[in-house]
């Protein structure tokens, strides 16, 4: 089992941060790299695209395995009769007033889960980390327009 993690400091409440992110459809908006079509509840199937600009696009349909209202959710991609098998994650986590920290990560498992973890570790850490950051763009952004 191989896992990566990320996480970023938000300069806005948990609550706004989790807007954001729990809101699938909307990741268009403000994510050019990852689109996510589909409603966040355990059992759901989604359709997700990931696309770096200039790179070729992949599309795979996870089931969200679990939600945790506010905080929490997971989602998770088996195939090949369990060679593969990875889980991601994104969490909201309070901080202080009107901060939190935001975590992405993924759990590889199964030997071809180690294989991928080995030849996609540093390009899965960029994005993951580009996301962060661009979740944090939005997140602050929409805390200040808050009346």
């Amino acid at each position: 089992m191989k896992t990566l993690h990320t996480e970023i400091g938000i300069g806005a409440p948990a609550s706004d941060v989790w807007e954001v992110i729990s809101d699938l459809d909307g990741w268009a908006e403000w994510n050019p790299v990852m689109k996510v079509v589909g409603g966040l509840a355990p059992g759901n199937t989604i359709h997700v695209t990931i696309g770096a600009p200039g790179g070729k696009a992949i599309s795979f349909e996870p089931e969200i395995v679990d939600v945790d209202e506010g905080t929490e959710f997971r989602w998770r991609v088996r195939k090949f009769l369990g060679l593969f098998d990875s889980e991601h994650g994104f969490r909201v986590v309070p901080e202080d007033t009107g901060r939190c920290r935001f975590e992405q990560f993924e759990v590889f498992r199964g030997l071809l889960g180690d294989a991928m973890y080995s030849r996609q570790a540093k390009a899965l850490d960029t994005g993951f980390q580009a996301m962060n950051r661009m979740l944090k763009r939005e997140s602050e952004k929409r805390a200040r327009e808050r009346p």
